[in-house]
């Protein structure tokens, strides 16, 4: 696959709209759950590939930047959460012929991956979606469920719907003609 311009613009668009999705959603209300809506963007690396895998990891590495810059634990997030995007944008693509599956998998990676450093920085969860944790779960294992619940609605539920419809022919039939990209089943 050749990486040309329209790539590169399309690279940056993903970047920024997950950066700025980020941080407008810490700057709001939704700010005080652990749903990052920003990771439905993350699917859609099955249907536009690489661009959509660099953009989502930068993005989340200057968002985590950015909303990281205040907290003296946060360099975990600026290193393993671009890393997360990164290896559940690959394993989505890889998976572009079983997108559900796919999604699944990439809320699994990013559970573990940073369900197993986010509790040092925000401490540990007391509840998902206000379901509490019994106070017997180790904390690690309390974060990994936490967070990979929460990925699973933005990845495998809004970022699947948005994948579905961005797919549809009437959709992308007139990005194509545009000289879209578009990665192959």
């Amino acid at each position: 696959m050749k990486f040309d311009s329209k790539d590169l613009a399309l690279t940056a668009v993903f970047a920024a709209l997950y950066a700025v999705m980020v941080i407008v959603q810490g700057l709001s209300a939704a700010a005080s759950i652990q749903l990052r809506i920003a990771d439905c963007l993350i699917p859609l690396s099955a249907l536009f590939g690489l661009p959509t895998i660099i953009g989502v990891t930068i993005g989340c590495f200057v968002s985590n930047a950015y909303t990281s810059a205040s907290l003296s634990h946060g360099v975990y997030d600026v290193a393993f959460g671009p890393i997360a995007n990164l290896i559940a944008a690959t394993v989505i693509y890889l998976f572009r012929n079983r997108r559900l599956v796919g999604c699944i998998l990439g809320s699994a990676i990013i559970g573990i991956i940073v369900g197993s450093y986010i509790w040092i920085i925000f401490g540990p969860p007391s509840d998902i979606f206000g379901f509490g944790f019994p106070s017997s779960w180790p904390i690690l294992v309390a974060s990994i469920i936490s967070i990979t619940v929460s990925s699973l609605v933005a990845i495998a539920v809004i970022g699947y719907v948005l994948l579905t419809i961005l797919s549809k022919p009437n959709i992308i039939e007139p990005l194509k003609s545009r000289g879209l990209k578009v990665a192959e089943n």
